[in-house]
C-alpha cells in the first residue's frame, strides 16, 4: 500500500533507540538494519484525540437517538466544555458525529461503531497532515560537498524507516474500529454509562 493511501494526523514524534532485530524482517532485506542501530517513531497525538474516542464510545454505548449536550460529556470526563466542542465539531465535519443544534442538541454517532475506525477519529481531530516530513538535509551543507549524485538517487535511508513505521501506526489504527474498542473494554463499561447517563438526565 502506498503511504499516501492512508492519511495520518499531523503528530510530533521523538526518537527512541531499539536493537535493529525489532524493525524486523522487511527492512533488513533492504541492507540498512545490519550495520546501524534506528530510530522508531514515538507518536505523540494532542488530548483531543483521547477527548474525542471516549465521547465516542459514550455515545455508541448510549442507546436511542437523544443528542447528548457538550456539557454532559466535558462533565462526565471533566474537560472544558468549550474546547471540547471544537473537537467535537471536528468529528461532525468528517462525518462521525451529528450534531443537533438548540437546548436540547447535542451529538450523536453519524456512523454504526463497526463503521468507524480508530484512524477516522485520529485524522478528524488531528488533521490528515504525514507525520514525518523529509526535507532531504542530506544533500545540503558542507557535508554534501563532492557526493556522488548517485548516491541521492536512492531513497534516503532515514525517511525509508520513519515512513515504514509511519505506515504500520496507520495501518494497526485503521485496523480497529469503535465496536472493536467496546469490545476490549471492560464488560461493566456500557453499563455504568447507561447509568450515568440516567442519573445526570434525571
Amino acid at each position: 500500500m502506498a503511504l499516501g493511501a492512508l492519511k495520518v494526523p499531523n503528530v510530533a514524534f521523538g526518537a527512541l533507540k531499539v536493537p535493529k532485530a525489532a524493525l524486523g524482517a522487511s527492512l533488513r532485506a533492504g541492507g540498512h538494519a545490519e550495520t546501524w542501530m534506528c530510530s522508531v517513531l514515538v507518536m505523540r497525538m494532542g488530548e483531543g484525540v483521547e477527548w474525542g474516542l471516549h465521547c465516542c464510545l459514550t455515545l455508541a454505548w448510549l442507546p436511542g437517538d437523544e443528542p447528548v449536550p457538550t456539557a454532559k460529556l466535558a462533565a462526565r470526563f471533566d474537560l472544558p466544555p468549550a474546547y471540547l466542542n471544537k473537537r467535537l465539531q471536528a468529528l461532525v465535519r468528517a462525518g462521525i458525529l451529528t450534531s443537533t443544534a438548540g437546548v436540547k442538541g447535542g451529538f450523536r454517532l453519524a456512523r454504526r461503531p463497526e463503521k468507524i475506525t480508530v484512524m477516522d477519529v485520529v485524522a478528524a481531530i488531528e488533521g490528515p497532515e504525514e507525520a514525518f516530513r523529509c526535507t532531504e538535509i542530506r544533500q545540503q551543507g558542507t557535508g554534501a560537498e563532492g557526493t556522488p549524485a548517485r548516491e541521492f538517487q536512492r531513497p534516503c535511508a532515514v525517511s525509508t524507516v520513519m515512513r515504514k513505521a509511519e505506515l504500520a501506526w496507520r495501518r494497526e489504527l485503521a485496523a480497529h474500529t469503535l465496536a472493536d474498542v467496546m469490545a476490549a473494554a471492560p464488560a461493566t463499561a456500557g453499563e455504568r454509562t447507561r447509568r450515568w447517563y440516567d442519573r445526570v438526565s434525571s
